[in-house]
């Protein structure tokens, strides 16, 4: 056997070939500078896939309807009407007390301006969640302060539950009274109510 030819063996998982030493992966042989170009490619694809959903869970437009307060309506720049509900707090409800003291002061803060949304994801029904901006500013702080918000039901935010605590001493909005009910309780009570269907 001539020194330039190679023959391969196998020693664990690695192929060597005599002056070459390759890898191998299922049933393919694969070199070090092959290998390294697979590494390359793969990191770069990661990277434009980072930033397509980095860009994804930005959106820009307007808002055109408040339904209640914490949930939003936008025409974003896309020209797409987008539901959205305030990430990291939950109002009381329409039927509640404060429930309408709070849909008008979101209407005050967001109606007919120029928002930033950072998306957060969806919640069990399939509703977007976002930090919604205004100016940089975020009024979700805002909300909290007049004591016209709860912070959510599962890991609040700690910034936005110091913001809550100091209503909350004051006895401001829906914390003057005696007993509130936070409004995660007050759906799963109104869906006691509803007769199940036969």
């Amino acid at each position: 056997m001539s020194v330039t030819e190679e023959k391969p063996y196998i020693c664990q998982r690695m192929v060597v070939l005599i002056g070459r030493p390759s890898i191998r992966l299922g049933i393919f042989d694969v070199n070090r500078a092959e290998l390294k170009k697979m590494k390359r490619t793969l990191l770069a694809s990661c990277l434009w896939l980072v930033g397509v959903v980095s860009f994804a869970e930005e959106l820009k437009g307007k808002v055109i309807a408040v339904l209640d307060g914490n949930t939003l309506e936008i025409l974003a720049d896309d020209n797409y009407t987008y539901k959205i509900m305030l990430y990291g707090i939950d109002c009381p409800e329409l039927e509640q007390n404060f429930g309408e003291a709070a849909r008008q002061l979101a209407e005050k803060i967001f109606m007919n301006k120029e928002v930033s949304v950072t998306l957060m994801g969806k919640d069990r029904w399939g509703t977007r969640l976002g930090i919604i901006w205004v100016k940089g500013n975020d009024p979700r702080k805002q909300m909290l302060s007049e004591g016209l918000a709860w912070t959510a039901e599962r890991n609040p935010e700690a910034d936005l539950e110091q913001v809550k605590e100091q209503a909350r001493e004051k006895r401001l909005g829906l914390w003057s009274e005696e007993e509130p009910v936070a409004p995660w309780v007050f759906r799963r009570q109104q869906t006691m109510l509803v007769p199940k269907s036969s």
